[in-house]
């Protein structure tokens, strides 16, 4: 089978940290994508450098993708996409952006493309759950990944996933067929999707 790897895109709150542990519980190969971090926050789960060493990157060609959020800049970088690949492992990558998931796609494995999915109140539930101090900021981030979905509506997607309606074990285990048959992107119905 060729080498492939998961994009899960979505608000906060959708899941993307819990799919993804669910992944790794299903098949070892998953791996979360650690991003580039350079600024404030959270730690676990990135990479952290500094912003001048993102622009280096960014210069020789290596960065598939970065943006800021969250008082800090983070960036997908070619070289450890690579590494994984190269490892045999099925990198799993948590973007925020629909500009992120094609950037990435670009990327020459097969990509199964997963748009997750939660209504704002479930967003602030899971938010409060797990302790986030940020909860205004995270909100706010929830309408903006709205407001990008409805900007581009006919991106393609693998899988459209309601994460307030499909446990995150049913979750993974979709994503790991739509990989096995090496499901096709195709467009959905977003402005029902997001209301």
């Amino acid at each position: 089978m060729s080498p492939s790897g998961v994009i899960l895109y979505g608000p906060p709150g959708s899941g993307k940290d819990t799919i993804t542990a669910e992944l790794t519980a299903l098949r070892p190969e998953f791996a979360l994508f650690q991003r580039l971090k350079a600024g404030r926050g959270r730690t676990s789960g990135y990479r952290l450098t500094t912003a001048e060493h993102i622009d280096e990157l960014a210069q020789a060609g290596e960065i598939l993708y970065r943006n800021r959020r969250y008082d800090a800049e983070y960036a997908i970088d070619r070289g450890e996409v690579s590494a994984l690949v190269g490892l045999g492992r099925i990198p799993v990558l948590h973007v925020g952006q629909v500009a992120g998931a094609r950037a990435v796609s670009a990327y020459p494995i097969n990509w199964v493309r997963v748009l997750l999915w939660c209504p704002e109140d479930v967003t602030r539930l899971r938010c409060q759950d797990r302790g986030d101090k940020d909860l205004d900021t995270r909100l706010k981030v929830w309408h903006e990944t709205r407001q990008d979905l409805l900007d581009h509506v006919a991106a393609p997607w693998s899988l459209v996933i309601r994460t307030d309606q499909l446990s995150a074990a049913q979750a993974a285990q979709a994503i790991d067929e739509a990989r096995l048959v090496g499901a096709s992107v195709d467009r959905h119905d977003i402005r029902g999707l997001v209301g």
